[in-house]
């Protein structure tokens, strides 16, 4: 009786050795590395298919400094000056901020130059900020984007605090022309159309319109 009972204790035992280790096994495939509650060291997105794009002309002169610029974050009450960009933030390297990103040091990318093709533009670290914004907009609920939800508060949690106080706030409607004035259907990110999200419609000389 007693060997049956060790029998039954050590199949047990095993039983569990090996539920526990299937499920670590999941949470190291899903990418969470050695820590599963933590972001993976390396976040990588599949490329947007269908529907109409984002403008990068827009996004690197008018969206990308918004997240390199000093900002008053409000965190009960405390309010201090922070970019997006920080580290502990959303920065690249550093950051705690989920699957947003930035290169703080991102260089603006001359699309006038013939050298800079799709493929050279697309390796950018400027082209992984807005790929990184761009997965953070909700196309059919524009303030259900996280890119502007979470800043604003809007019923989700921000570990950076309150940065932008209204919807009236010129960072959010630079944002939100972003999003509501997609390139024409059928042409990429650097379509020339850009050109009219700016006042004159110059991208390099034009102010951002908003």
């Amino acid at each position: 009786m007693s060997v049956m009972r060790g029998r039954t204790k050590t199949t047990r035992f095993e039983a569990s050795a090996a539920l526990a280790a299937t499920l670590a096994a999941t949470l190291v495939a899903c990418g969470g590395g050695s820590n599963p509650l933590d972001n993976p060291d390396d976040v990588t997105n599949p490329p947007v298919t269908g529907g109409q794009k984002l403008s990068f002309e827009y996004f690197q002169r008018c969206v990308n400094p918004i997240f390199i610029t000093p900002l008053p974050t409000n965190i009960n009450g405390n309010v201090t000056l922070n970019t997006c960009a920080g580290a502990g933030c959303h920065d690249n390297s550093t950051g705690a901020g989920g699957a947003f990103r930035v290169v703080p040091g991102a260089q603006v990318v001359d699309l006038a130059n013939p050298a800079n093709t799709p493929d050279v533009v697309r390796a950018s670290d400027m082209y992984k900020n807005f790929y990184s914004a761009q997965g953070e907009v909700v196309m059919s609920a524009i303030l259900d984007s996280r890119l502007l939800a979470k800043p604003l508060l809007r019923n989700v949690l921000h570990g950076g605090g309150l940065i932008f106080t209204s919807e009236t706030d010129p960072n959010v409607q630079v944002i939100q022309y972003w999003i509501t004035h997609p390139m024409p259907q059928g042409q990429d990110e650097f379509s020339s159309a850009a050109n009219n999200l700016f006042t004159p419609p110059d991208p390099v000389n034009g102010t951002c319109n908003r």
